[in-house]
């Protein structure tokens, strides 16, 4: 951010949330529906669930997917006028590729 590099900092920001999202506990369908109040937890951190912990696997393999969603809708906009926001994801996914040295080829 310091650097005012935007691509990195968009880069960064939106896999982090995806690793944010790959750590949420998936809710079931009971929980959806709700309960009776007097069922209801009470009491600090009452309904708090623990989050997933990702492997080192799992955090390539989502830093991965984020970069070739990025290669992929850049390969896409062909057109003349999308040529700067074809630029951009690039250089976002070059950003991301870089932190993957040394888990295998993109």
């Amino acid at each position: 951010m310091r650097a005012r590099d935007k691509a990195a900092v968009s880069a960064l920001r939106a896999t982090l949330a995806a690793l944010d999202n790959a750590e949420a506990v998936p809710v079931d369908e009971a929980d959806m529906r709700g309960m009776a109040l007097e069922q209801s937890p009470v009491g600090a951190g009452a309904t708090e669930a623990a989050r997933r912990e990702l492997s080192e696997c799992d955090v390539v393999a989502i830093v991965r997917a984020e970069a070739t969603e990025r290669l992929d809708v850049a390969a896409q906009l062909t057109a003349p006028v999308h040529a700067d926001r074809a630029t951009r994801l690039r250089a976002e996914a070059t950003v991301l590729l870089r932190f993957l040295d040394g888990h295998g080829t993109p």
